[in-house]
């Protein structure tokens, strides 16, 4: 039950973080907007151990871990917030459904894991297509906005390799320490990309519309959503996990149309139903494959 409430609850936080992000950084520089959200974070964070009387591990395996988390929590989050200026907040979620069939062949390749087939590589290049088309509705929007998208695609492959490096280390790390490692590697690195971009400048004044939005991805997204997100990767297979990204595109570029007016041209739909009839697709081969290999 843990786990499957833990799977709901990474659902619901990234269907919203991605217009989160949009909002954080619409005033001012998307650096700040993620330096801030990782301080809140790490602020939270700190608080858990000390109420659950955690202390960070130091190992040699731990500090691997650690770093791959950084991958994640700074490399793919800061290209993420970067490209997050150019494309509509739904475009985010959409993009990242690619991550299972780049956690696939990774998985394959690092896990040996029997991620790959005849089915799953069709399903891969019904992905591709998916992509090709929002590359197009990219185009249609403004130029920027290609940029953006293979800055969300560079995310994405950072993201996946990064979780299947941790499921590589296995160093058995509570969720919490993982997270928390990972932050304390990532967040003088934030704060050195704040000062060489914005040369540590502060906004003179903020709405509340932006303090929100830091302040729910600080609290809800850096720190349950992250907890939620290695709890459920310590217990199930790396591409079980990504398959996550079937359900939140749909909901994310609803909840963008709905509440932030964004586009949803018929391009971005096609683009959108061709990636997620991948993952369908992708899914039932892989579960097929499961029955085949217990039996």
């Amino acid at each position: 039950m843990r786990i499957k409430l833990a799977y709901l609850g990474v659902v619901l936080v990234w269907t919203t973080t991605p217009l989160s992000i949009k909002w954080s950084g619409e005033e001012f520089s998307y650096v700040l907007g993620v330096t801030a959200r990782m301080s809140i974070g790490i602020l939270c964070l700190l608080v858990l151990m000390l109420a659950y009387r955690q202390r960070l591990s130091w190992r040699r395996v731990d500090v691997q871990t650690y770093l791959a988390v950084t991958l994640q929590l700074y490399l793919s989050m800061f290209m993420t917030y970067w490209a997050a200026q150019f494309v509509p907040s739904g475009w985010i979620s959409v993009l990242f459904g690619l991550s299972p069939f780049m956690t696939a062949f990774m998985a394959a390749a690092i896990l040996k894991e029997q991620s790959l087939g005849r089915n799953k590589i069709f399903a891969y290049l019904l992905g591709v297509a998916g992509l090709m088309v929002m590359c197009l509705s990219a185009w249609d929007l403004n130029r920027l906005a290609l940029l953006g998208v293979a800055g969300i695609l560079a995310a994405t492959i950072v993201h996946s390799f990064a979780a299947v490096l941790v499921k590589r280390i296995d160093a058995g790390l509570p969720a919490v320490q993982q997270i928390t490692g990972g932050l304390l590697f990532s967040l003088p690195l934030y704060y050195l990309s704040w000062y060489a971009i914005d040369h540590g400048q502060l906004p003179p004044a903020i709405t509340d519309k932006t303090l929100y939005a830091i302040v729910y991805l600080g609290v809800i997204a850096t720190t349950l959503g992250l907890i939620f997100y290695y709890y459920i990767l310590r217990h199930l297979p790396a591409t079980k996990v990504a398959m996550i990204n079937l359900m939140t595109p749909v909901l994310s570029l609803f909840l963008g149309y709905a509440v932030n007016n964004e586009a949803l041209t018929l391009k971005v739909a096609i683009g959108a139903g061709l990636i997620m009839a991948a993952l369908l697709m992708y899914q039932l081969a892989d579960q097929r494959q499961r029955l085949e290999i217990a039996e």
